[in-house]
């Protein structure tokens, strides 16, 4: 894996009117390498510290894919178990600071999410996508599972819809049928129409009690106060997994693709 590709990408913010917007790239379909995912869960945390900020929109840059999970270069350079649970302890991080932050996090797809960012979907309170925003989750196609993810993707969308992804691992699911299961709120027709329906939510949020919706947030995630200790876990298990060499010749086939 070239310096390049494992220091590319960026996550950018800014605070407007009580609305903090997190934008977050990378130069592949918006993959998430180990140093954006702390990045981002950095960001979350300070945002969620700021006075000024009543609510934070998370999305991504470009109008293509959302978040194509996972970076495979950094997958494929992993050694050691250590490494490899450092690496899968990223979207664990990123899962907890939007679960611990006590302001609302409103999702905004535009586009094909896989694997992890099917998980950011999911860890946000309020996810609004277009039709273009199909999802997948493609661990198994390469030899591990959504462990990480999958807690917060059941939280959203039910056990029975998560296995469904989860093991139909090389297929796409429609926007409508993320909508229809509870991943998103609303699907629109175009970026456009998105864009008008989050700001409107988002600017109705910044005006509303700071101190009901933080105590509505704890409510929401009411039963996941083990999830540090959950997600550490389940990282561990992805770590394991993705050194064996059915999934070091899964990822590099995949990659080819």
């Amino acid at each position: 894996m070239t310096e390049e590709i494992k220091n590319a990408g960026e996550i950018k913010s800014e605070i407007k009117e009580g609305v903090a917007t997190i934008e977050f790239s990378h130069p592949l379909s918006n993959s998430m390498p180990g140093k954006l995912l702390t990045e981002l869960a950095h960001t979350i945390t300070q945002m969620s510290n700021e006075n000024s900020v009543m609510v934070i929109i998370l999305k991504s840059a470009g109008e293509k894919a959302f978040c194509a999970g996972a970076s495979f270069d950094e997958l494929l350079s992993i050694n050691n178990n250590e490494e490899a649970k450092l690496f899968f302890s990223g979207f664990a991080n990123v899962i907890n600071a939007a679960r611990e932050c006590p302001k609302f996090i409103l999702g905004r797809v535009q586009g094909k999410a896989v694997g992890g960012g099917v998980g950011l979907a999911a860890s946000s309170d309020y996810c609004v996508a277009t039709t273009a925003a199909s999802v997948k989750l493609s661990e198994l196609a390469v030899g591990i599972g959504p462990f990480v993810v999958g807690p917060v993707i059941e939280r959203k969308i039910g056990l029975s819809a998560m296995s469904q992804l989860a093991m139909n691992a090389t297929e796409w699911y429609s926007a409508q049928w993320a909508k229809e299961k509870g991943l998103f709120a609303d699907v629109f027709n175009s970026i456009e129409e998105m864009d008008k329906a989050i700001l409107k939510l988002a600017h109705t949020l910044a005006k509303s009690n700071p101190e009901a919706m933080k105590e509505m947030k704890k409510t929401f995630w009411q039963g996941t106060e083990h999830w540090s200790e959950l997600l550490t876990q389940r990282a561990a298990i992805s770590g394991r997994l993705v050194l064996s060499d059915f999934s070091v010749k899964a990822i590099s086939a995949f990659k080819k693709k």
